[in-house]
């Protein structure tokens, strides 16, 4: 996918950009110096505008993804505000200048965190009301300035984002413009101090070398093929409820979905069947697919990715378990098993980024961290054993974004854990202090006595 894929959507010119970029430049200054008092007011005015917009959020989620409506305030706006609550509990800590022991006598020292200045914020189109605001928390927090791109393929909740940022910030705070490639394009071309993305590992690579032309620091939020590692030592039935809820999750359009699993060949068949009961349970109605349980796939291109991806590994040998179903005009895959694939099948080697699951039977560890470590270095290894000695193969023997140990993605959602990746699944972490720290310049001073 190209950065900014999709129709060129809402009105913006390139005066209007610098004209944008040229205020925000002008009162970085002052946001440097801005106390924690004025950043928490920023925060305040943030919550308030989520909390505000939270049905509108919920109805645009649901238009452009099909998202369940899960009750008067969506698990995006609630994220969201979980981050607000924690940086306006904890800013004047985080702001504090550390004091470190000095390495010379009649000298103290300490580290200073100080704005980076103006942070270019493109969103993604799979979570594109969090993935914005979460990351514009952090920004907020540390006295920068922003310039939000939110992502066109979910032009409902970028709407949203748009009105709300604009009711809610003038433009030398907070700025958003909604567009596709070319405004991507116009906006990579500004001499901002950081760009954070969050997006596909291959668009990556254009938004580093934008970065490049003027030194600009990055936090590139990727994905990658997130493996399941279970050795039978825990309660399958939980563990397949937790792989289900992970995959089925915005129907594996996440980039911390476990995209594959290995399983020891023994259990392989009695997970699948907990597996598909987790299914049956969470997306079916009397053997119908329930489309309102069901998010769809965003757009027909992803659409006909995934549906090539199982095409592909049928032709090749692999068996399908589930119903398979597909249906272009709903934009619905319906959930199914993978086994039998063979290595080289384009399931096993792009993420999947959908409701396909391929389940590999395994017969000793040493085969799954070769696997493992034979693919770039993912955002998460999900890891189901109560033997510890497995645990601390799987962690001495692989390299990720993070890990979670009989759970799914915990360790993105406690804020007091770095999240980020690794490699191609990205670089830079966030949430709580580490998302303060990521968008601060950490300023060292030394200081002299006289006298």
């Amino acid at each position: 996918m190209r950065l900014g894929e999709g129709a060129n959507v809402g009105t913006w010119t390139s005066e209007e950009v610098r004209r944008v970029f040229g205020a925000q430049r002008a009162s970085r200054w002052t946001r440097k110096r801005s106390t924690a008092d004025e950043r928490r007011e920023r925060l305040l005015r943030l919550r308030h505008a989520v909390l505000r917009y939270a049905d509108d959020v919920a109805r645009a989620l649901n238009a452009d993804l099909r998202r369940p409506l899960d009750g008067p305030v969506p698990s995006e706006v609630r994220v969201v505000v979980k981050d607000i609550d924690d940086a306006l509990a904890h800013l004047e800590e985080w702001m504090a200048p550390t004091e470190v022991p000095s390495s010379f006598a009649g000298t103290t020292a300490h580290i200073q965190y100080e704005a980076r200045g103006i942070v270019l914020l493109f969103g993604p189109w799979n979570f594109p009301f969090s993935l914005v605001f979460q990351p514009l928390v952090a920004i907020i927090a540390a006295g920068n300035t922003a310039i939000v791109k939110p992502n066109e393929l979910s032009p409902a909740t970028a709407a949203v984002t748009l009105k709300l940022i604009k009711e809610t910030f003038s433009d030398d705070e907070v700025a958003v413009f909604q567009g596709g490639v070319d405004l991507a394009v116009c906006l990579l071309d500004l001499p901002v101090d950081h760009i954070f993305f969050t997006g596909s590992p291959a668009v990556a690579h254009t938004v580093m070398a934008a970065a490049a032309r003027h030194l600009a620091s990055v936090t590139l939020e990727l994905g990658g093929k997130c493996p399941a590692i279970i050795d039978g030592t825990t309660d399958l039935a939980t563990v397949a409820a937790l792989v289900c809820g992970g995959k089925l999750s915005n129907a594996g359009q996440i980039c911390l979905s476990p995209d594959h699993v290995y399983i020891r060949s023994d259990i392989r068949d009695e997970f699948i069947e907990q597996y598909m009961r987790q299914v049956e349970a969470s997306v079916y109605a009397d053997g119908t697919i329930n489309l309102d349980a069901m998010p769809r796939i965003v757009n027909e291109r992803n659409f006909d990715r995934v549906s090539g991806y199982i095409e592909d590994a049928l032709e090749r040998g692999a068996k399908l378990i589930g119903t398979g179903g597909r249906d272009r005009a709903t934009l619905t895959i319906e959930p199914a098993v993978l086994i039998d694939v063979p290595p080289d099948a384009v399931v096993m080697a792009e993420e999947i980024f959908g409701p396909v699951l391929p389940v590999v039977g395994y017969e000793d560890l040493v085969e799954v961290l070769e696997a493992v470590r034979g693919r770039p270095k993912p955002l998460a290894v999900y890891v189901y054993t109560d033997d510890p000695e497995a645990q601390a193969a799987i962690l001495a023997g692989t390299s990720s974004g993070g890990v979670t140990i009989n759970g799914w993605a915990t360790h993105c959602a406690d804020p007091q854990l770095p999240f980020g990746g690794v490699g191609n699944s990205g670089m830079g972490a966030y949430h709580g202090v580490y998302g303060f720290r990521e968008l601060s310049h950490a300023r060292a001073v030394a200081r002299h006595a006289t006298g």
